[in-house]
């Protein structure tokens, strides 16, 4: 069964920085695209970035650009995001997904409505002082 838990998110001060692990069981994730998304309250599902299985190159939308890192440990089986200079407008819930196909979760990261092969259940990063 395919799947993807998300950790590393909690409270971080204005400026802090996180990374957050997206673990990945039942498939490999250098055989897969992996995109992370993030949902604030009372707004819709943000695309912000993903990593393509085949060879490894990575998308960023505009806004997480200068700030976030996407990354990958085939040997852990698990995509990382390295997160910088947070401010409060970051704080959300942050997911990721997993699909075969680098095109859904571009689309995703996009803001088309997917059905990837998995979605997390989520981590909360509340960022604050």
């Amino acid at each position: 069964q395919v799947q993807v838990v998300e950790s590393g998110g909690g409270l971080v001060q204005p400026g802090g920085s996180l990374r957050l692990s997206c673990a990945a069981s039942g498939f490999t994730v250098r055989f897969y695209a992996i995109g992370w998304f993030r949902q604030a309250p009372g707004k819709a599902r943000e695309g912000l970035t993903y990593i393509s299985g085949s060879d490894g190159s990575t998308y960023y939308v505009d806004s997480v650009k200068d700030r976030f890192i996407i990354s990958r440990d085939d040997a852990k089986n698990t995509v990382y995001l390295q997160m910088n200079d947070l401010n409060p407008e970051d704080t959300a819930v942050y997911y990721c997904a997993a699909d075969r196909s680098t095109i859904v979760i571009a689309d995703g990261i996009r803001g088309t409505p997917i059905s990837p092969d998995a979605w997390g259940q989520g981590t909360l990063v509340n960022v604050s002082s």
